[in-house]
């Protein structure tokens, strides 16, 4: 069983930066590849960014690629989520997912086995 908690959300200017964290809980954290993704008002989840076991890959959707960066500590169980240049458009809540067995690169929003409560960012104009 894993259990995962993000936070670092919060309110931030156009333009602006934050930084998200997801904890987990668990034994065998360094075996999960991790993926972050967000949902707004209406919309469905959609996928941000994936990176693997040991952190040697990632991968990021276009609307972000440039300004997000994906990163992990094993030792300390966490993945984080580097957010810079911020725009109105990436208001959302984001969350954290854990895959064990990845069968393509990135997984698929539907094969995550395991999913955070989410944390709220938003971007004012």
């Amino acid at each position: 069983q894993v259990q995962l908690v993000e936070t670092g959300g919060g309110l931030v200017q156009a333009g602006g930066s934050l930084r998200l964290s997801c904890a987990a809980s668990g034994r065998t954290f360094s075996r999960y590849t991790m993926g972050w993704f967000r949902q707004a008002p209406g919309k469905e989840r959609e996928f941000v960014a994936a990176i693997t076991r040991s952190g040697g890959n990632t991968y990021y959707a276009d609307s972000v690629k440039g300004r997000f960066t994906a990163s992990r500590d094993n030792a300390k169980n966490t993945v984080y989520l580097q957010m810079n240049s911020l725009k109105p458009e990436d208001t959302a809540v984001y969350y954290c997912g854990a895959k064990l067995y990845v069968s393509s690169w990135p997984p698929n929003r539907d094969e995550y086995d395991y999913w955070g409560q989410g944390t709220q960012v938003t971007v004012s104009s």
